[in-house]
């Protein structure tokens, strides 16, 4: 085995953080696992890891061959993409990350086309509702919602999106209709936890007016479907992006509270990191994925929009 294999397999490993997923991601059992890391602490002279029954950490010597030798595989993905070109054909593995709603709904879909039109490329998607780190966790492509991340990787707005305040007609005619921010404390509200976004507090801002309302409710989930069918079923107020609730909107299942208020930005982006040369496969995506959204950015943002 050459170095640059074991440093992929061992970065691999610590990705995953167990021996029992570095083996099914790779087809092959946990003693071959085990025999191959043995045998690359043999071959360095130092232990690399300590493991457990149940999972692994680094060693001293662990962190710096990780943190050098995914520098170095960097490197040389870099130089053979600058070899190889812009134009050379799509393949090999592409690790794509999502959030849960919008994943699994918008994307795994289009991802079915997309492999269809690629076969030479694997895609492997990771739904979550925490936030990722794209370099850390060596991500190709992460479709983000909301605002922006930072300056070291390159952003482009897939779609135009927008949070809204929403709830059954029924709960809304029990209830009563809120005519301003502060009056959503005296209603019941659903949460979504969503990120690291403070739980129970909504931002709501009108031009130059900002609110910052703590609001409550019985009912929280990190499942926007969840969250949408205790809307649906009068338990309250939710927050939401348009492109969950648009349908549910035109179907006038359910109504928008405070229209003429605006919620933190929700516009969803294709985030990848910054290089001069963009691999094939990531760049096919990117720009295959651009396609398919063409229709929506063309239309616009209207709360009964295109979704």
């Amino acid at each position: 085995m050459d170095g640059f294999s074991d440093l992929a397999f061992f970065a691999l490993v610590a990705r995953l953080g167990t021996l029992a997923a570095a083996a099914q991601e790779l087809g092959i059992t946990p003693p071959a696992v085990s025999k191959r890391l043995a045998a690359l602490e043999r071959r360095l002279g130092v232990r690399l890891m300590n493991r457990t029954t149940r999972r692994i950490s680094l060693t001293p010597e662990g962190e710096l061959y990780l943190g050098e030798g995914a520098r170095v595989l960097d490197e040389l993905e870099t130089l053979e993409r600058t070899v190889a070109g812009s134009r050379a054909s799509p393949k090999g593995v592409l690790r794509v990350s999502a959030t849960l709603g919008f994943g699994r709904r918008r994307i795994a879909p289009l991802l079915s086309g997309f492999a269809r039109a690629y076969p030479e490329v694997e895609v492997q998607l990771h739904l979550s509702d925490r936030p990722v780190n794209l370099v850390e966790q060596r991500f190709d492509l992460q479709i983000r919602v909301g605002e922006l991340p930072d300056a070291r990787l390159t952003a482009r707005r897939l779609a135009l999106n927008r949070r809204l305040l929403c709830a059954a007609p029924a709960y809304l005619a029990a209830a009563g209709v809120p005519a301003s921010p502060r009056e959503l404390q005296q209603h019941r509200c659903i949460f979504l936890r969503e990120g690291d976004e403070t739980f129970g507090t909504w931002h709501l801002h009108q031009g130059a007016k900002h609110e910052t309302v703590k609001v409550r409710g019985a009912l929280s989930s990190n499942d926007g479907e969840s969250a949408l069918a205790w809307a649906l079923d009068g338990h309250g107020i939710l927050m939401r992006s348009q492109w969950d609730a648009a349908d549910l909107l035109r179907e006038k299942r359910l109504a928008v509270v405070l229209a003429d208020w605006s919620l933190p930005p929700a516009d969803i982006y294709l985030v990848f990191q910054t290089r001069q040369h963009l691999s094939a496969k990531t760049r096919a995506l990117v720009d295959y994925l651009f396609d398919a959204f063409e229709p929506q950015r063309r239309k616009g943002s209207a709360v009964l929009g295109p979704w």
